[in-house]
């Protein structure tokens, strides 16, 4: 016999609705309004859903509080498409260039090391890195606890390369890779030269 918990009731309703609020899951589902809120913040603490938007309710009352499955956990076909987009390019990918492009126009350069580190963190986890930096011995450490490309890496290593000239290209100084995430496994982790 399999059981279904009411949060897995929720998770499903919305899998299958795409979004709704509290009330409209209660009515569906037949539960109480204040047992699908406590099930809609923990699904959201957890990171299983996510707010959308407020919907204002004709009449009196507080705005409704609309939600839905995370876009990310819907997935897609990014990895496909980017596979196949670097084999059809091939060898005319230049790296330095893609970085570049990537960066955005960066003008951290020219910032003190300290707001160059920020402002380059910052970059990086709005492309999904998950970096941080921290002080070393030798200089600042980089580091990248998240392969944004981790679906498409082992067929282009290339990738590596495009990284630490995006780095070059927000910090404005070459960094040297010392470690790398495998198999889904460590963190990637730069130095200055």
């Amino acid at each position: 016999m399999i059981v279904t918990t009411a949060r897995q009731r929720v998770l499903s309703y919305l899998i299958k609705t795409r979004a709704a609020s509290a009330r409209e899951i209660s009515r569906a589902l037949r539960m109480s309004p204040a047992t699908v809120r406590h099930h809609l913040r923990v699904l959201a603490s957890d990171g299983r859903l996510e707010m959308i938007s407020l919907r204002g309710r004709e009449g009196r009352g507080r705005p409704e509080k609309m939600y839905s499955i995370p876009r990310t956990a819907l997935g897609d076909n990014l990895s496909v498409l980017s596979e196949a987009l670097l084999a059809e390019a091939g060898s005319s990918v230049r790296m330095e260039m893609l970085a570049k492009r990537l960066a955005g126009g960066s003008n951290l350069k020219t910032q003190p090391i300290t707001k160059r580190l920020i402002g380059m963190v910052e970059k990086l986890n709005q492309m999904k890195y998950h970096a941080r930096w921290e002080a070393g011995a030798g200089g600042p450490r980089i580091i990248f606890g998240h392969c944004p490309y981790a679906a498409i890496i082992a067929k282009r290593p290339e990738l590596c390369q495009m990284d630490a000239a995006l780095l070059k290209e927000l910090f404005g100084e070459e960094l040297k890779q010392i470690a790398k995430i495998e198999n889904f496994q460590g963190m990637c982790v730069f130095v200055t030269k």
